[in-house]
């Protein structure tokens, strides 16, 4: 397995698309109905490869993602070849990094507790296991807005 099996909820949302999966594995629905009676591993085997498939198709069309936390706001533009960050850190006071809105209020009334930097690097696993793994410790969908927002911030 790549990356994860997909959730309830997420399995749910592709329902047509693993019936189509299905289809295209020959798996017809009686099938699959007897192979989670009589043999779970196959079946197991089965939904984590619509996952992997899924997660894969999800995470090539993914560029910006962020991570915030109270002490930290990180936002990260998934290129091609490599991996672009921004990333916004409290030096002192009370600033919360962890909403759009305190993010503001921070840079609006005390810049001075910040402090910004922009750095690229290289990917060192493929580009969506690295997504993937940025996931899992956190990170969401972000924007092209919010990247620019804080780009032109980096001096």
């Amino acid at each position: 397995m790549k990356y994860r099996i997909l959730t309830k909820e997420e399995m749910n949302v592709f329902d047509e698309d693993f019936k189509h999966f299905m289809i295209t594995t020959g798996v017809t629905n009686e099938e699959w109905l007897e192979m989670n009676q009589s043999n779970i591993e196959k079946a197991t085997s089965l939904v984590e490869l619509f996952s992997d498939t899924v997660l894969q198709k999800v995470y090539e069309k993914i560029q910006y993602i962020e991570f915030r936390s109270e002490d930290a706001c990180m936002i990260f533009n998934c290129l091609k070849e490599n991996m672009e960050l921004i990333s916004l850190n409290k030096k002192t006071g009370n600033a919360d990094l962890s909403t759009p809105e305190s993010i503001h209020a921070a840079l609006s009334n005390s810049p001075e507790n910040l402090s910004i930097f922009k750095t690229t690097k290289a990917y060192s696993a493929s580009r969506e296991l690295e997504i993937h793994e940025l996931f899992e410790k956190g990170c969401f969908v972000s924007s092209l807005e919010f990247w620019n927002a804080l780009e032109v911030l980096v001096v």
